[in-house]
């Protein structure tokens, strides 16, 4: 059974996920603050970490800070449950060892679907350097990718855009966070250079059938889904 520990402070919060989790099959352990939550991992390691930002006393950055030097949990997914919106502060998050976050509030649907999707990312399933979404295979060592089986030709900016929207599936990323993330936001590129490159990366998936899977958010940006919608222009 897959075994995940959230550390948070708030109980309606502890109560609902534990509800999710349970129906899904998982088990919970759970800690009201980074003092209990090391405790448990003295007995007890879990498949996956749901970590609270703003704790009592000990901040969940600075429990992640911990984790991530500890030769036993450096290698557990922790995925941030927080209520800072603003993106720097989920880009400190990210840069501090975060694997993914989520936005407080959020639906349990959307835990449970970021829960799976890290856990696939970090399980031993798939061999090392190998993402798989839907039709499309990326393997990180060769630099190659396969869409229903069909090699697709990418160049290096579409290629890197790709992976990154492959190591992150079924997650909304502005134009803003895919120049901080994907072009390390180079001065000099501009945020209608994200849009020429999905067009680009688009057009490559459009013979094989997978560029509806490369969707547009009205308002918000872009996502990578293993459920195709419409065909985007």
């Amino acid at each position: 059974m897959i075994k995940i520990l959230l550390v948070e402070d708030e109980s309606p919060i502890r109560d609902m996920v534990r509800f999710a989790l349970s129906r899904e099959g998982m088990d919970m352990l759970e800690a009201a603050d980074a003092s209990a939550a090391r405790d448990l991992l003295l007995s007890n390691l879990p498949d996956l970490i749901l970590l609270d930002w703003m704790l009592p006393e000990e901040s969940g950055i600075s429990l992640l800070k911990r984790l991530r030097k500890s030769p036993e949990t450096r290698k557990i997914p922790v995925i941030m449950l927080t209520a800072k919106a603003e993106e720097h502060n989920k880009i400190h998050g990210l840069e501090t060892g975060a694997d993914d976050y989520i936005t407080k509030p959020f639906s349990p649907k959307e835990l449970i679907a970021r829960i799976r999707a890290l856990l696939r990312r970090s399980s031993g399933s798939d061999e090392a350097g190998r993402f798989s979404l839907g039709k499309l295979v990326m393997n990180t060592e060769s630099h190659q990718v396969e869409c229903a089986g069909a090699p697709l030709e990418l160049g290096p900016l579409e290629y890197r855009l790709l992976e990154f929207f492959m190591s992150h599936p079924e997650r909304v990323f502005s134009r803003s966070q895919l120049l901080d993330f994907v072009w390390l936001r180079n001065t000099e590129v501009e945020e209608r250079t994200v849009d020429v490159s999905i067009r680009r990366l688009r057009k490559a998936m459009e013979p094989y059938g997978c560029d509806d899977m490369l969707q547009t958010v009205r308002g918000s940006g872009y996502r990578l889904s293993a459920m195709g919608s419409e065909k985007q222009q």
